[in-house]
Protein backbone atom coordinates (compact mmCIF):
# COMPACT_ATOMS: atom_id res chain seq x y z
CA UNK A 1 0.00 0.00 0.00
CA UNK A 2 1.36 3.09 -1.13
CA UNK A 3 0.20 6.67 1.18
CA UNK A 4 -0.08 10.57 -0.66
CA UNK A 5 1.73 11.65 2.06
CA UNK A 6 1.58 11.84 6.28
CA UNK A 7 -1.49 12.81 6.81
CA UNK A 8 -3.37 10.49 4.18
CA UNK A 9 -1.79 8.25 6.36
CA UNK A 10 -3.15 9.45 9.43
CA UNK A 11 -6.43 9.83 8.05
CA UNK A 12 -6.33 5.52 6.94
CA UNK A 13 -5.32 5.06 10.52
CA UNK A 14 -7.57 6.83 12.16
CA UNK A 15 -10.09 4.47 10.69
CA UNK A 16 -8.34 1.84 12.74
CA UNK A 17 -8.77 3.80 15.77
CA UNK A 18 -12.48 4.54 16.00
CA UNK A 19 -13.21 2.20 18.78
CA UNK A 20 -10.94 4.95 20.80
CA UNK A 21 -13.41 7.77 20.41
CA UNK A 22 -14.82 9.39 23.75
CA UNK A 23 -12.55 6.80 25.68
CA UNK A 24 -9.85 8.47 28.14
CA UNK A 25 -7.08 8.79 25.64
CA UNK A 26 -4.27 10.60 24.51
CA UNK A 27 -2.57 10.11 21.03
CA UNK A 28 1.50 10.15 21.46
CA UNK A 29 3.25 11.10 18.31
CA UNK A 30 7.26 10.39 17.58
CA UNK A 31 9.09 13.44 16.58
CA UNK A 32 9.10 14.35 14.14
CA UNK A 33 7.94 12.38 11.10
CA UNK A 34 5.16 10.53 13.58
CA UNK A 35 3.87 14.10 14.76
CA UNK A 36 1.35 14.75 11.28
CA UNK A 37 0.50 11.27 11.51
CA UNK A 38 -0.83 11.65 15.00
CA UNK A 39 -2.47 14.77 14.57
CA UNK A 40 -4.35 14.22 11.51
CA UNK A 41 -5.79 10.47 13.99
CA UNK A 42 -6.02 12.98 17.10
CA UNK A 43 -8.40 15.55 14.79
CA UNK A 44 -10.36 12.43 13.19
CA UNK A 45 -11.38 11.08 16.67
CA UNK A 46 -10.94 14.11 18.46
CA UNK A 47 -8.46 13.38 21.24
CA UNK A 48 -5.91 15.58 22.78
CA UNK A 49 -2.61 15.72 20.89
CA UNK A 50 1.07 15.69 22.47
CA UNK A 51 4.22 14.43 21.34
CA UNK A 52 6.87 11.47 23.56
CA UNK A 53 10.32 11.93 23.24
CA UNK A 54 12.89 9.81 23.14
CA UNK A 55 16.76 9.36 23.52
CA UNK A 56 18.89 6.39 23.00
CA UNK A 57 21.83 5.98 25.20
CA UNK A 58 24.14 4.65 23.24
CA UNK A 59 27.48 2.40 24.43
CA UNK A 60 30.50 4.83 25.27
CA UNK A 61 32.83 3.02 22.95
CA UNK A 62 30.52 2.21 20.11
CA UNK A 63 27.64 5.04 20.29
CA UNK A 64 25.31 3.11 17.69
CA UNK A 65 24.57 0.45 19.72
CA UNK A 66 21.94 1.14 21.96
CA UNK A 67 22.31 0.19 25.81
CA UNK A 68 19.40 2.01 26.65
CA UNK A 69 17.02 5.33 26.51
CA UNK A 70 15.83 7.29 28.39
CA UNK A 71 12.29 9.72 28.37
CA UNK A 72 10.74 12.54 30.17
CA UNK A 73 10.10 12.53 34.04
CA UNK A 74 13.04 10.54 34.76
CA UNK A 75 12.03 7.34 32.77
CA UNK A 76 15.55 5.14 31.92
CA UNK A 77 15.43 1.23 30.66
CA UNK A 78 18.98 -0.35 30.35
CA UNK A 79 19.67 -3.38 28.60
CA UNK A 80 21.49 -5.05 31.33
CA UNK A 81 22.49 -8.24 29.42
CA UNK A 82 24.17 -5.78 27.48
CA UNK A 83 26.02 -3.68 29.73
CA UNK A 84 27.63 -6.73 31.90
CA UNK A 85 28.69 -8.08 28.70
CA UNK A 86 30.34 -5.22 27.78
CA UNK A 87 31.65 -4.25 31.18
CA UNK A 88 30.08 -1.02 31.52
CA UNK A 89 30.32 1.25 34.98
CA UNK A 90 27.81 2.57 36.16
CA UNK A 91 29.55 6.13 35.84
CA UNK A 92 29.66 5.74 32.51
CA UNK A 93 26.21 5.06 32.20
CA UNK A 94 25.81 8.04 34.24
CA UNK A 95 27.63 10.34 31.78
CA UNK A 96 25.78 8.77 28.80
CA UNK A 97 22.25 9.66 30.60
CA UNK A 98 23.01 13.19 31.61
CA UNK A 99 24.25 14.34 28.01
CA UNK A 100 21.22 12.54 26.70
CA UNK A 101 18.78 14.28 29.40
CA UNK A 102 20.36 17.42 28.14
CA UNK A 103 19.29 16.73 24.60
CA UNK A 104 16.26 15.47 25.39
CA UNK A 105 15.51 18.15 27.33
CA UNK A 106 16.24 20.97 25.04
CA UNK A 107 14.06 19.08 22.30
CA UNK A 108 10.99 18.98 24.23
CA UNK A 109 11.32 22.47 25.25
CA UNK A 110 11.61 23.17 21.47
CA UNK A 111 8.79 21.69 20.42
CA UNK A 112 6.07 21.90 23.11
CA UNK A 113 7.46 25.79 23.40
CA UNK A 114 6.45 26.04 27.50
CA UNK A 115 3.25 24.13 27.27
CA UNK A 116 3.15 21.72 29.98
CA UNK A 117 2.73 17.62 29.04
CA UNK A 118 -0.39 16.04 29.07
CA UNK A 119 -0.13 13.68 32.04
CA UNK A 120 -1.22 10.37 31.31
CA UNK A 121 -2.15 8.81 34.58
CA UNK A 122 -4.63 6.31 34.01
CA UNK A 123 -5.13 7.15 30.36
CA UNK A 124 -4.70 5.22 27.35
CA UNK A 125 -1.63 6.30 25.19
CA UNK A 126 -1.81 6.11 21.81
CA UNK A 127 1.65 6.07 20.45
CA UNK A 128 2.12 7.13 17.03
CA UNK A 129 4.59 7.28 14.40
CA UNK A 130 4.57 7.02 10.78
CA UNK A 131 5.93 3.90 10.22
CA UNK A 132 7.88 0.69 11.89
CA UNK A 133 10.66 -1.12 10.59
CA UNK A 134 12.88 -2.69 13.30
CA UNK A 135 10.36 -1.44 16.23
CA UNK A 136 13.57 -0.67 18.37
CA UNK A 137 12.18 3.36 19.16
CA UNK A 138 8.70 2.37 19.33
CA UNK A 139 9.44 -0.64 21.85
CA UNK A 140 11.48 2.63 23.94
CA UNK A 141 8.17 5.14 23.60
CA UNK A 142 5.90 2.63 24.56
CA UNK A 143 7.84 2.09 27.68
CA UNK A 144 8.06 5.48 28.69
CA UNK A 145 4.43 5.91 28.32
CA UNK A 146 3.61 2.95 30.97
CA UNK A 147 6.16 4.81 33.31
CA UNK A 148 4.34 7.99 33.11
CA UNK A 149 1.62 5.77 34.46
CA UNK A 150 -0.74 5.25 30.79
CA UNK A 151 -2.90 2.35 31.90
CA UNK A 152 -2.93 0.77 28.87
CA UNK A 153 -0.25 1.16 25.63
CA UNK A 154 -1.41 1.40 22.04
CA UNK A 155 1.14 1.53 19.34
CA UNK A 156 -0.47 2.57 15.93
CA UNK A 157 1.61 3.25 12.97
CA UNK A 158 0.08 3.18 9.13
CA UNK A 159 2.72 0.57 7.82
CA UNK A 160 4.84 -1.99 9.65
CA UNK A 161 7.24 -4.67 8.85
CA UNK A 162 5.45 -8.08 9.31
CA UNK A 163 8.12 -9.14 11.43
CA UNK A 164 8.03 -6.63 13.73
CA UNK A 165 4.57 -6.82 14.18
CA UNK A 166 5.37 -10.11 16.03
CA UNK A 167 7.63 -9.30 18.10
CA UNK A 168 6.12 -5.90 19.31
CA UNK A 169 3.67 -8.18 19.88
CA UNK A 170 4.98 -10.97 21.71
CA UNK A 171 7.22 -8.26 23.69
CA UNK A 172 4.87 -6.53 25.78
CA UNK A 173 5.77 -3.13 25.32
CA UNK A 174 2.48 -2.60 23.85
CA UNK A 175 -0.64 -3.91 24.96
CA UNK A 176 -2.00 -3.69 21.01
CA UNK A 177 -0.52 -3.03 17.83
CA UNK A 178 -2.61 -1.44 15.34
CA UNK A 179 -1.85 -0.93 11.80
CA UNK A 180 -2.95 -0.47 7.97
CA UNK A 181 -0.54 -2.42 6.54
CA UNK A 182 2.03 -4.60 7.21
CA UNK A 183 3.91 -6.03 4.59
CA UNK A 184 6.18 -9.22 4.30
CA UNK A 185 9.05 -7.04 1.87
CA UNK A 186 9.87 -4.08 3.91
CA UNK A 187 12.70 -1.96 2.51
CA UNK A 188 12.01 1.50 4.08
CA UNK A 189 9.17 3.19 6.26
CA UNK A 190 9.66 6.29 3.56
CA UNK A 191 9.37 3.61 0.50
CA UNK A 192 5.50 3.19 1.45
CA UNK A 193 4.93 7.05 1.05
CA UNK A 194 4.98 9.10 -2.29
CA UNK A 195 5.43 12.47 -0.10
CA UNK A 196 7.99 11.40 2.68
CA UNK A 197 9.51 14.96 2.85
CA UNK A 198 11.28 15.72 6.15
CA UNK A 199 8.79 17.47 8.64
CA UNK A 200 10.13 20.52 10.76
CA UNK A 201 10.01 21.15 13.98
CA UNK A 202 8.33 24.89 13.33
CA UNK A 203 5.47 22.30 11.91
CA UNK A 204 5.31 20.19 15.22
CA UNK A 205 5.18 23.33 17.05
CA UNK A 206 2.37 24.36 14.77
CA UNK A 207 0.57 20.90 14.78
CA UNK A 208 0.72 21.09 18.82
CA UNK A 209 -0.62 24.86 19.10
CA UNK A 210 -3.39 23.89 17.13
CA UNK A 211 -4.54 20.93 18.94
CA UNK A 212 -4.52 22.77 22.17
CA UNK A 213 -6.59 25.39 20.47
CA UNK A 214 -9.45 22.54 20.08
CA UNK A 215 -9.04 21.35 23.45
CA UNK A 216 -10.89 23.70 25.09
CA UNK A 217 -14.01 23.10 23.44
CA UNK A 218 -14.04 19.71 23.63
CA UNK A 219 -13.39 19.97 27.11
CA UNK A 220 -16.65 21.81 27.65
CA UNK A 221 -18.74 19.67 25.29
CA UNK A 222 -17.56 16.45 27.46
CA UNK A 223 -18.97 18.46 30.80
CA UNK A 224 -16.25 20.46 32.03
CA UNK A 225 -16.04 24.31 32.62
CA UNK A 226 -13.65 27.28 31.16
CA UNK A 227 -15.36 30.45 32.38
CA UNK A 228 -14.69 33.77 34.53
CA UNK A 229 -16.72 33.62 37.63
CA UNK A 230 -17.81 36.26 40.12
CA UNK A 231 -18.04 35.31 43.92
CA UNK A 232 -19.40 36.40 46.90
CA UNK A 233 -16.83 37.27 49.41
CA UNK A 234 -18.58 38.94 52.69
CA UNK A 235 -19.97 42.79 51.58
CA UNK A 236 -17.71 42.60 48.68
CA UNK A 237 -17.76 40.12 45.05
CA UNK A 238 -14.37 39.09 44.38
CA UNK A 239 -13.34 37.99 40.40
CA UNK A 240 -11.68 34.46 39.48
CA UNK A 241 -11.55 32.32 36.05
CA UNK A 242 -12.81 27.94 36.78
CA UNK A 243 -11.50 25.49 34.39
CA UNK A 244 -12.62 22.42 35.11
CA UNK A 245 -11.79 19.08 33.11
CA UNK A 246 -13.97 16.80 32.43
CA UNK A 247 -13.66 14.34 35.38
CA UNK A 248 -11.99 16.40 37.69
CA UNK A 249 -10.72 14.80 40.30
CA UNK A 250 -10.16 17.70 42.45
CA UNK A 251 -9.68 21.77 42.09
CA UNK A 252 -6.93 23.64 43.49
CA UNK A 253 -7.69 27.73 44.28
CA UNK A 254 -4.84 29.79 43.48
CA UNK A 255 -3.56 32.54 46.05
CA UNK A 256 -1.48 34.94 44.18
CA UNK A 257 1.43 36.75 45.69
CA UNK A 258 1.60 41.04 46.27
CA UNK A 259 1.48 42.60 43.06
CA UNK A 260 -0.05 39.52 41.03
CA UNK A 261 -3.80 38.80 40.36
CA UNK A 262 -5.49 35.93 38.59
CA UNK A 263 -3.92 37.27 35.04
CA UNK A 264 -0.43 35.95 36.27
CA UNK A 265 1.75 34.20 33.42
CA UNK A 266 3.41 32.04 36.46
CA UNK A 267 0.30 30.84 38.00
CA UNK A 268 -1.40 30.85 34.69
CA UNK A 269 1.00 28.45 33.47
CA UNK A 270 1.00 25.79 36.90
CA UNK A 271 -2.65 25.99 36.15
CA UNK A 272 -2.36 24.53 32.68
CA UNK A 273 -0.01 21.63 34.42
CA UNK A 274 -2.67 21.01 37.09
CA UNK A 275 -5.15 20.55 33.92
CA UNK A 276 -3.31 18.37 31.86
CA UNK A 277 -3.08 15.96 35.05
CA UNK A 278 -7.53 15.79 35.37
CA UNK A 279 -7.23 18.56 37.90
CA UNK A 280 -9.39 21.79 38.12
CA UNK A 281 -8.33 25.64 39.07
CA UNK A 282 -9.70 28.40 40.37
CA UNK A 283 -7.60 31.52 39.51
CA UNK A 284 -8.78 34.39 41.98
CA UNK A 285 -8.26 38.04 42.68
CA UNK A 286 -8.25 38.40 46.46
CA UNK A 287 -8.86 42.03 46.34
CA UNK A 288 -11.21 44.22 44.65
CA UNK A 289 -9.76 47.14 42.70
CA UNK A 290 -10.28 49.66 45.03
CA UNK A 291 -8.82 47.12 48.29
CA UNK A 292 -5.70 47.05 45.95
CA UNK A 293 -5.50 50.58 46.38
CA UNK A 294 -4.38 50.42 50.05
CA UNK A 295 -1.22 48.46 50.14
CA UNK A 296 -1.71 47.06 53.73
CA UNK A 297 -4.25 45.03 52.56
CA UNK A 298 -1.82 42.76 50.54
CA UNK A 299 -0.29 41.52 53.81
CA UNK A 300 -3.38 41.28 55.59
CA UNK A 301 -3.14 37.92 55.58
CA UNK A 302 -6.73 37.20 57.54
CA UNK A 303 -8.25 38.87 54.80
CA UNK A 304 -7.07 37.28 52.42
CA UNK A 305 -8.04 33.68 53.77
CA UNK A 306 -11.38 34.58 54.33
CA UNK A 307 -11.24 35.30 50.76
CA UNK A 308 -9.83 31.73 50.41
CA UNK A 309 -12.53 30.44 52.51
CA UNK A 310 -15.34 31.90 50.82
CA UNK A 311 -14.16 30.90 47.54
CA UNK A 312 -13.95 27.03 48.71
CA UNK A 313 -17.65 27.25 50.04
CA UNK A 314 -18.54 28.44 46.62
CA UNK A 315 -17.02 25.34 45.18
CA UNK A 316 -18.81 23.43 47.67
CA UNK A 317 -21.87 24.78 46.64
CA UNK A 318 -21.57 24.44 42.93
CA UNK A 319 -23.11 21.22 41.11
CA UNK A 320 -20.21 20.56 39.41
CA UNK A 321 -17.88 20.97 42.18
CA UNK A 322 -19.58 20.00 45.50
CA UNK A 323 -18.03 16.45 45.28
CA UNK A 324 -14.16 17.28 44.42
CA UNK A 325 -11.51 17.51 46.85
CA UNK A 326 -9.91 20.59 47.13
CA UNK A 327 -6.32 22.15 47.83
CA UNK A 328 -4.63 25.59 47.98
CA UNK A 329 -1.57 26.72 45.35
CA UNK A 330 -0.20 30.16 47.22
CA UNK A 331 2.64 32.15 45.72
CA UNK A 332 4.77 34.49 47.95
CA UNK A 333 2.58 36.37 50.37
CA UNK A 334 -0.64 33.90 49.08
CA UNK A 335 1.12 31.22 49.95
CA UNK A 336 0.61 32.93 54.11
CA UNK A 337 -3.18 33.24 53.03
CA UNK A 338 -3.17 29.80 52.19
CA UNK A 339 -1.98 28.01 55.65
CA UNK A 340 -4.09 30.62 57.39
CA UNK A 341 -7.11 29.54 55.40
CA UNK A 342 -6.05 25.74 55.59
CA UNK A 343 -5.72 26.13 59.68
CA UNK A 344 -9.52 26.94 59.75
CA UNK A 345 -11.25 24.33 62.05
CA UNK A 346 -13.27 22.02 59.79
CA UNK A 347 -11.05 23.22 56.58
CA UNK A 348 -11.74 21.37 53.52
CA UNK A 349 -8.74 21.75 51.74
CA UNK A 350 -6.97 18.34 51.29
CA UNK A 351 -3.38 19.38 49.97
CA UNK A 352 -1.40 22.74 50.23
CA UNK A 353 1.62 23.92 47.88
CA UNK A 354 3.56 27.34 48.06
CA UNK A 355 5.66 28.55 45.51
CA UNK A 356 8.38 31.08 46.24
CA UNK A 357 5.85 31.43 49.25
CA UNK A 358 5.58 33.24 52.94
CA UNK A 359 4.17 30.86 55.21
CA UNK A 360 6.18 32.62 57.73
CA UNK A 361 3.04 35.40 57.68
CA UNK A 362 0.75 32.60 59.26
CA UNK A 363 3.00 31.79 61.58
CA UNK A 364 0.67 31.70 64.57
CA UNK A 365 -1.43 28.83 62.68
CA UNK A 366 1.11 26.92 61.07
CA UNK A 367 1.14 24.21 63.86
CA UNK A 368 -3.12 23.48 63.59
CA UNK A 369 -2.53 23.55 60.07
CA UNK A 370 -3.59 19.14 59.13
CA UNK A 371 -4.03 19.48 55.13
CA UNK A 372 0.01 17.68 53.88
CA UNK A 373 1.91 20.56 52.76
CA UNK A 374 4.77 21.20 50.12
CA UNK A 375 7.26 24.19 50.87
CA UNK A 376 8.58 24.54 46.61
CA UNK A 377 11.62 27.10 47.10
CA UNK A 378 14.59 28.53 44.56
CA UNK A 379 17.57 27.06 45.90
CA UNK A 380 19.11 30.90 45.23
CA UNK A 381 16.40 32.06 47.24
CA UNK A 382 18.40 32.83 50.32
CA UNK A 383 16.03 34.31 52.60
CA UNK A 384 12.85 32.84 51.85
CA UNK A 385 14.94 29.16 52.18
CA UNK A 386 15.45 30.42 56.12
CA UNK A 387 11.90 31.78 56.02
CA UNK A 388 10.63 28.03 54.89
CA UNK A 389 12.81 25.96 56.99
CA UNK A 390 11.35 27.80 59.90
CA UNK A 391 7.91 27.71 59.03
CA UNK A 392 8.65 24.00 58.48
CA UNK A 393 9.99 23.16 61.91
CA UNK A 394 6.25 24.85 63.22
CA UNK A 395 4.12 22.63 61.42
CA UNK A 396 4.06 19.51 63.45
CA UNK A 397 0.52 18.47 62.76
CA UNK A 398 0.60 17.39 58.90
CA UNK A 399 3.33 15.63 56.44
CA UNK A 400 6.02 18.38 55.26
CA UNK A 401 7.83 18.34 52.60
CA UNK A 402 10.79 21.06 51.34
CA UNK A 403 11.85 21.08 48.10
CA UNK A 404 14.81 23.46 46.38
CA UNK A 405 14.40 23.78 42.90
CA UNK A 406 18.50 24.41 41.37
CA UNK A 407 19.11 27.91 40.01
CA UNK A 408 15.64 29.34 41.00
CA UNK A 409 15.30 32.76 42.06
CA UNK A 410 12.18 33.99 43.77
CA UNK A 411 9.90 34.42 40.72
CA UNK A 412 11.33 31.03 38.94
CA UNK A 413 12.51 33.01 36.27
CA UNK A 414 15.39 31.00 35.13
CA UNK A 415 15.01 28.84 32.31
CA UNK A 416 12.87 25.54 33.29
CA UNK A 417 13.28 26.75 37.05
CA UNK A 418 8.71 27.10 36.66
CA UNK A 419 8.45 23.61 34.78
CA UNK A 420 10.31 21.88 37.49
CA UNK A 421 8.18 24.26 40.42
CA UNK A 422 4.92 22.60 38.32
CA UNK A 423 5.78 19.58 38.13
CA UNK A 424 6.11 18.87 41.69
CA UNK A 425 3.03 21.24 42.37
CA UNK A 426 1.00 18.84 39.99
CA UNK A 427 2.95 15.40 42.02
CA UNK A 428 1.43 16.91 44.88
CA UNK A 429 -1.73 17.32 44.24
CA UNK A 430 -2.33 14.37 42.39
CA UNK A 431 -1.46 12.20 45.28
CA UNK A 432 -3.34 13.97 47.46
CA UNK A 433 -6.75 14.62 45.77
CA UNK A 434 -8.17 11.21 44.49
CA UNK A 435 -10.98 11.91 42.99
CA UNK A 436 -13.90 10.28 45.19
CA UNK A 437 -14.24 7.07 43.11
CA UNK A 438 -11.12 6.50 42.82
CA UNK A 439 -10.74 5.50 46.87
CA UNK A 440 -14.72 4.11 47.23
CA UNK A 441 -15.59 0.60 47.27
CA UNK A 442 -12.36 -1.00 49.31
CA UNK A 443 -10.25 -0.09 46.41
CA UNK A 444 -6.97 1.12 46.82
CA UNK A 445 -5.39 4.76 45.70
CA UNK A 446 -3.54 4.13 43.47
CA UNK A 447 -1.38 7.48 43.11
CA UNK A 448 -0.84 6.80 46.79
CA UNK A 449 2.67 6.41 47.81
Amino acid sequence: MLFADRVDAGARLAARLESFRGRDAVVLGLPRGGVPVAAEVAKAIGLPLDVIVVRKLGVPFQPELAMGAIGEDGARFLNRALIERGRISRSDIDAVARRERETLDARVSLLRRGQPRIDLRDKVAIVVDDGVATGATARVACRVARHLGASRVVLAVPVVAAQAVRELSAGGEADEVVYVSAPRSFRAVGAHYRDFAPTTDDEVGRLLKAARERAPAAAASDGGADEDVAIPAGTVTIEGHLTLPARARGVVVFAHGSGSSRHSPRNRYVAEVLHGAGLGTLLIDLLTTEEEGDRANVFNIELLAGRLAAATRWLSGREDTGSCRYGYFGASTGAGAALWAAAEPGSQIAAVVSRGGRPDLAAERLATVQAPTLLIVGSRDDVVIDLNRTAQSLMTGCDTQLVLVEGATHLFEEPGTLAEAASHARNWFVRHLPSPAAYGHNEVDPHAT
